[in-house]
C-alpha cells in the first residue's frame, strides 16, 4: 500500500499546477504519477493504478455527457433566456434582486451550467441595473448566489459527481439539496439588498440597446419540466409507496437526452437537434477531461492509506467526523476554483474516509456538495472570469464579491450540516 504522505504529495502537486494555470487534466495526471512513484510503486503498477482510477469515473463521465445534451438545448434554443425574462417581468422592479437570483437559480437547476446561466441573465441584470441605479456588486451577487443555489439541485456535472461518488441516484441528491438551496436563495436576496448601493453602477456602454424576441414561456418550460418529472418518478414512488413507480428505474444517462429531444421537437426546433447536441458536448468536454484526471488521483488515493490516516487524525483531535464531508468540499473548491472539480476530487479522495465516520451516503453527498460552493469562485477558476466579463467588471471589482459568495455558500453548507450531519 502507498504511504499517505506520497498520496498527499501527489495531490498537492496537482493542486499547485492547477493554481499555476497548467492544464487541469495533465496537472491531475502528473500529480497521480508523482505520488505513485514517490510511494515506491513501479512504473508498470503506476499505470495500472491510474487506469483503475480512471475506469471508476466512467459512469459519471457518461452521465455528464448526457447532461450536455440538455444544456445544449436549453442554451442554444433560447429557452433559458425566455425563462429568465419571464421571471423578471413577472416579479417586477420592486423585487428585481429576487427575480435575478431566482432566474439564475432556476436556469441552473434545470441543467444549464452556472457560468452559462450567469451569461444568459447578465444582460437582463445590466439593463434593470441601469434603470434602477443598483450596483454591479449587488447584481452579480444576486446572479452568483442564485446560481450556487440552483447548482446543488441540478442535473449538472457537480451533482452527478456527488451521485456517483456515493453510489446514489441523481434525484436523491437533487432533492437532498433542496432545503439548503432555499436558504441559499434567501441569503442571496438579503445580502444583495444590503449592498445594492455599494460599488460602481451600470454605465451606458454596459447596456446593449437591441431588444430580443423571446419564445413563449410554455414552450421554454417543456424540456426542463419533462426531465424533472421523469427523474422524480422513482423517488415519488418510494415516498408514496407505489410499487409501479418504485419499479421504474430511471437514469439520467437516457432521461436527459430523451427530454432534450422531445423538448426540441415540441419547441419546433427538430431540425436543430444535431446542432444543439454538438454544442452541448462541446461545453462538457472540459469537465469530462477533468473527470478522467480526477479519476487518476482517486486511484492514487484508493491505493494509499490516506483515508485511514485522515479519520485517525480527526478522531485524535476530538473533532466530529461529520465535518470531514463539508471541509473536503470547501478545501477542494478553494484549491481548484470549480464546484464540479471540487466535488470530483473530494469524493474520489475522501469518500471512503467520510463514510467510515458513520455518515450515510446521502448525508455525505449533500454536505460535500454544499461545501464545494463556499469558495469556488476564485481567480484560478473559469467561473470567476466568465462572471466578471458578463457584468463588465474589472478583476478588482470582481474580487469584492467573493466574501458575499462565501457567506451564501457557507449558509447552504451550515444548513446541510444541521439537516444531515447527524444522520447515520
Amino acid at each position: 500500500m502507498i504511504s499517505w504522505y506520497a498520496a498527499i504529495i501527489g495531490l498537492l502537486l496537482a493542486i499547485f499546477l492547477i493554481l499555476r494555470r497548467f492544464n487541469p487534466l495533465y496537472s491531475l495526471f502528473l500529480g497521480a504519477i508523482v505520488g505513485c512513484l514517490f510511494g515506491g510503486v513501479s512504473l508498470v503498477d503506476t499505470v495500472d493504478i491510474l487506469i483503475k482510477g480512471t475506469q471508476s469515473i466512467m459512469g459519471t463521465a457518461i452521465r455528464v455527457l448526457a447532461a450536455g445534451m440538455l444544456a445544449g438545448v436549453m442554451m442554444e434554443s433560447g429557452a433559458a433566456e425566455s425563462i429568465a425574462n419571464a421571471i423578471v417581468n413577472k416579479l417586477g422592479a420592486n423585487k428585481i434582486l429576487l427575480a435575478l437570483a431566482l432566474s439564475t437559480m432556476i436556469i441552473t437547476a434545470v441543467g444549464v451550467f452556472i457560468p452559462v446561466a450567469v451569461l444568459i441573465v447578465a444582460p437582463i441584470a445590466l439593463s434593470v441595473g441601469k434603470q434602477t441605479g443598483m450596483s454591479k456588486l449587488a447584481l452579480l451577487t444576486a446572479l452568483s448566489g442564485g446560481g450556487k443555489a440552483g447548482n446543488i439541485i441540478s442535473p449538472n456535472p457537480n451533482t452527478i459527481a456527488a451521485t456517483e461518488g456515493f453510489k446514489l441516484t441523481l434525484s436523491d441528491v437533487m432533492i437532498g439539496g433542496f432545503i439548503p438551496a432555499l436558504f441559499g436563495l434567501l441569503a442571496t436576496v438579503i445580502i444583495a439588498n444590503m449592498i445594492k448601493h455599494k460599488g460602481v453602477t451600470v454605465a451606458d456602454k454596459d447596456v446593449k440597446g437591441n431588444k430580443k424576441e423571446f419564445m413563449p414561456l410554455k414552450k421554454a418550460l417543456i424540456t426542463p419540466l419533462l426531465s424533472v418529472v421523469l427523474l422524480l418518478l422513482n423517488p415519488l414512488g418510494n415516498l408514496l409507496n407505489m410499487a409501479i413507480l418504485q419499479n421504474i428505474k430511471i437514469d439520467a444517462m437516457y432521461i436527459l437526452p430523451f427530454a432534450s429531444v422531445v423538448g426540441a421537437i415540441a419547441m419546433g426546433h427538430a431540425g436543430n437537434i444535431s446542432a444543439y447536441a454538438t454544442s452541448g458536448v462541446r461545453r462538457v468536454t472540459d469537465t469530462v477531461l477533468i473527470l478522467i484526471g480526477a479519476g487518476a488521483i482517486a486511484g492514487l488515493i484508493s491505493a494509499s492509506d490516506l483515508s485511514t490516516q485522515v479519520v485517525h487524525v480527526i478522531m485524535s483531535l476530538g473533532l466530529s467526523g461529520v465535518f470531514l464531508a463539508p471541509l473536503s468540499g470547501v478545501i477542494m473548491g478553494l484549491a481548484v476554483g470549480s464546484t464540479s472539480t471540487a466535488v470530483i476530487l473530494a469524493t474520489g479522495s475522501f469518500g471512503d474516509a467520510i463514510l467510515s465516520t458513520g455518515l450515510n451516503p446521502l448525508s455525505a453527498a449533500v454536505m460535500v456538495h454544499t461545501g464545494s460552493t463556499v469558495i469556488d469562485a476564485v481567480p484560478q477558476g473559469n467561473y470567476f472570469h466568465v462572471s466578471a466579463d458578463s457584468m463588465k467588471m474589472t478583476i478588482k471589482e470582481r474580487l469584492q464579491i467573493i466574501p458575499y459568495e462565501v457567506c451564501i455558500g457557507g449558509v447552504m453548507t451550515l444548513v446541510a450540516v444541521v439537516l444531515y450531519g447527524f444522520q447515520k
